[in-house]
């Protein structure tokens, strides 16, 4: 059987694995087709490209964009999207800054909390990729402000923690539009964290194709629980690890991976 992990990260967004490394990486766990979905940002799937075609392995070009829902941060991912479309890189423009205005944000937060952080600590992490809060944390733990991760997201930068800002000026049926307008098939990731099934059909009626079933955070029964819902809503399945390097050590690539029979379901649909 041929296997498939459609979630991955790159040092273009908040990974640690530039995008050559993460194809090579994919290619040692046996994978025959992944995903690159970086956070707003389709500047690593080039060089992915040129080197997966050399592994023999597919790539489908991908992108998970943040959106604002009732007070909440939800997570879109696009895939099959043409990500040289003038149209999305002009986009993806205004959402980096967005993203860059929201460390000044959480760092004042901070700041005011008697946590010193220097927004400039920060961007030194990120480089080339699109900030956010993972990049946040990762330079609390350099700075020995928190112990872990873990930790900085639990006591400061988690949703609905002190220092939490949402910031983002994307809502769901704009992003849902913006990944359908580059022919590419939107699909909800993570579910879970919505704590909220009621906004799967919601979004569906915006025009959303697919459900990310298979993911780290998913027992059994939540897997069955989401297969449910994407059969009722006629909703594409998919899944992945979400691997994004060293800031999560546990996740691997291809922890979570999907029968080659979704991608092509996924490819099928997008005709």
């Amino acid at each position: 059987m041929k296997f498939a992990d459609l979630h991955l990260h790159t040092v273009f967004s908040d990974g640690t694995y530039t995008p050559q490394q993460l194809v090579a990486e994919s290619a040692r766990a046996g994978l025959s087709a992944i995903a690159i979905t970086d956070h707003d940002t389709v500047d690593g799937i080039p060089s992915a490209a040129a080197i997966a075609e050399k592994e023999n392995i597919e790539l489908l070009p991908g992108i998970e964009l943040t959106v604002e829902y009732k007070g909440n941060e939800i997570h879109l991912l696009g895939y099959l999207i043409d990500y040289e479309s003038p149209s999305l890189l002009e986009k993806l423009k205004i959402l980096k800054e967005n993203r860059i205005e929201r460390i000044y944000k959480i760092t004042d937060k901070l700041k005011n909390m008697g946590v010193v952080l220097k927004p400039e600590a920060v961007f030194a992490i990120a480089g080339k990729g699109t900030v956010g809060r993972l990049h946040i944390a990762r330079a609390m733990v350099k700075e020995k402000l928190v112990n872990s991760i873990y930790g900085a997201f639990k006591i400061y930068i988690g949703d609905k923690c002190p220092a939490y800002v949402l910031g983002f000026r994307l809502s769901p049926q704009e992003a849902i539009k913006i990944i359908k307008d580059t022919g590419g098939i939107p699909v909800l990731a993570h579910p879970y964290i919505m704590n909220n099934d009621e906004l799967i059909s919601e979004f569906s009626g915006f025009g959303l194709r697919g459900l990310e079933v298979y993911y780290p955070e998913h027992t059994q029964g939540m897997v069955n629980h989401y297969l449910e819902i994407a059969k009722k809503c006629n909703l594409l399945v998919t899944g992945g690890s979400d691997y994004h390097g060293e800031p999560k050590p546990n996740v691997k690539i291809g922890s979570v991976k999907v029968s080659y029979e979704l991608v092509e379901k996924l490819k099928q649909a997008k005709i």
